[in-house]
C-alpha cells in the first residue's frame, strides 16, 4: 500500500521515516519529496508497505502524531490519475495562446 505523508517536519530524512513505520512492519521504499532547484523538503512524501494490514495499522496510529514539533498527516495515497481537475498546463480556455501562431 502506498500512504501519502503531509505535514512533514523539513529537516526529516527517509532513514528517520523509515524507522518510524519499521515499527509497523516491512517498509518497501520511503520517499521525502524535495524542490528539484534547492533540494530542499517540501514537507510531504510517501511510504510504501507490502502487507495493507500494516499500513492500515501504521496509518491509524500514526495520523495525527507529533514528529519533530509537527502532527503529520498519514493517509492512503489516492492513486495517480491523468486529470485530477485543477492541472497545470494544457488550454483552459481564455487567452492563453496569444502567443502561437495560427
Amino acid at each position: 500500500m502506498n500512504i501519502y505523508l503531509g505535514n512533514l517536519p523539513y529537516n526529516i530524512n527517509e532513514d528517520e521515516l523509515m524507522e518510524l513505520f519499521e515499527e509497523y512492519g516491512t517498509v518497501s521504499s520511503v520517499k521525502v519529496i524535495t524542490d528539484k532547484f534547492s533540494g530542499k523538503s517540501k514537507g510531504f512524501g510517501f511510504v510504501e508497505m507490502a502487507d495493507d494490514a500494516e499500513a492500515k495499522k501504521a496509518i491509524e496510529e500514526l495520523n495525527g502524531t507529533e514528529v519533530k514539533g509537527r502532527n503529520i498527516s498519514v493517509n492512503q495515497a489516492r492513486e495517480k490519475t491523468e486529470d485530477r481537475g485543477g492541472s497545470r498546463g494544457g488550454d483552459r480556455g481564455g487567452d492563453r495562446g496569444r502567443n502561437f501562431r495560427r
